[in-house]
Formats: C-alpha cells, sequence, structure tokens
C-alpha cells in the first residue's frame, strides 16, 4: 500500500497540500472540502492510495469499516450524530468521482437534499 506522487489526496496525507484536518490516525485521515455542498462537508480518506470502491480488492475490505468508524467519531466530536448526517461516497467517473483516490463524503449541519429514500 503507498502513496501515488500525481494524487492530490496522497499529497495532503504527506503534507505537501495543507488541508484543514478534522481527524487523523494510523488508518484515514478526515479533513474539510474546500467546495463544501452541506453546512458540514468533510471528506474522509484512507492513508494509501486506493481509486476507488470497485478497486478494493477482498484483502482491503477493512477500509471502508476504518473510514465509517471515523465517521461516527467526526460524526460525534462535532455533534451531529444524532441530528443527521449523509455520507457519500462516488465511484468512476459515470458516478461522480472527480478525484480518484477512494474518499467518503459527510454531509451535515443542516437539511441535506436532495433525499434517496
Amino acid at each position: 500500500m503507498s502513496l501515488q506522487p500525481d494524487c492530490i489526496f496522497c499529497k495532503i496525507i504527506k503534507g505537501e497540500i495543507p488541508s484543514q484536518k478534522i481527524l487523523e490516525n494510523e488508518k484515514v485521515l478526515a479533513f474539510r472540502d474546500l467546495h463544501p455542498q452541506a453546512k458540514e462537508h468533510i471528506l474522509v480518506i484512507p492513508k494509501f492510495h486506493i481509486t476507488s470502491v470497485a478497486h478494493l480488492e477482498k484483502s482491503e475490505m477493512a477500509v471502508m469499516e476504518d473510514l465509517y468508524r471515523a465517521t461516527l467519531e467526526i460524526a460525534d466530536k462535532m455533534g451531529f450524530r444524532n441530528t443527521g448526517f449523509r455520507t457519500v461516497v462516488n465511484t468512476g467517473q459515470e458516478g461522480g468521482q472527480t478525484v480518484f483516490h477512494l474518499h467518503m463524503h459527510i454531509l451535515a449541519g443542516s437539511q441535506v437534499g436532495p433525499r434517496f429514500g
């Protein structure tokens, strides 16, 4: 598991690009999105390069648990676990992914729309 020299999120992990960190541990990094789509818009990324959910190997599936564990820790820390939040993982170009390093969006702090069910 490595970092890619041309990936913006890998550069953030390495400290080459500054970010507004919300949470960091040995497995994940969470930081504020530069172009927020909600009052609170946080990105949670694994600290190794994987292009997308579609690129996960069976042996790497625990990374999704790591992202969700961090999400719940952030929701507790920031006070929106009980009021609600949305998690989004865009996968591939047609799935809306624009940065090709697996990441989870956390959207909270106001009514998040549109609704999906």
